[in-house]
């Protein structure tokens, strides 16, 4: 597993349109979980007000991210292979922020053991950016040049 922290040098940290060109769209590719959401997008905030989840396809996340672009401030988004159903997904615990110890701990690695990709919006101070496909995240370090690794952070 592979990650990044994004808390350097950026106006906004949480802006998904931004995290979303950093990993060139490939967020089209994965069904999405979100979980754990507080002044995120106004259209996942009322799909997530009626199950305290939101399970949404690649291309609809980026179509609200494309009508409604500004920071999130607590979200995590944890995307899924498309042939994994919501049934396998919802038999484990949602995926949560502030708390969860394993983002600051080696090995790295995803809350759901299910998902591939995780994107955590983090008090729109910060993103941490982690995946088992190593190109993506380096993507993501290279389009925010002052992000870290997320391994190396954790051994300071």
């Amino acid at each position: 597993m592979y990650g990044a922290i994004n808390e350097k040098g950026e106006r906004y940290y949480t802006r998904m349109s931004k995290v979303f060109e950093a990993i060139h769209q490939k967020q089209c590719a994965y069904n999405w979980l979100i979980s754990d959401v507080d002044h995120v997008s106004s259209k996942i905030e009322a799909l997530y007000d009626q199950k305290h989840y939101c399970w949404i396809s690649g291309d609809e996340l980026t179509k609200i991210v494309q009508e409604e672009d500004w920071q999130w401030d607590w979200a995590v988004l944890s995307g899924f292979d498309k042939s994994i159903p919501l049934s396998e997904v919802l038999k484990y615990p949602h995926p949560y922020a502030d708390g969860y110890r394993g983002f600051w701990e080696n090995p790295v690695s995803i809350q759901h053991p299910l998902a591939c990709i995780e994107i955590v919006c983090w008090d729109s101070c910060l993103t941490l950016f982690i995946s088992d496909q190593q190109a993506l995240v380096e993507n993501f370090k290279a389009y925010f040049p002052l992000s870290e690794d997320l391994v190396k952070y954790n051994q300071r």
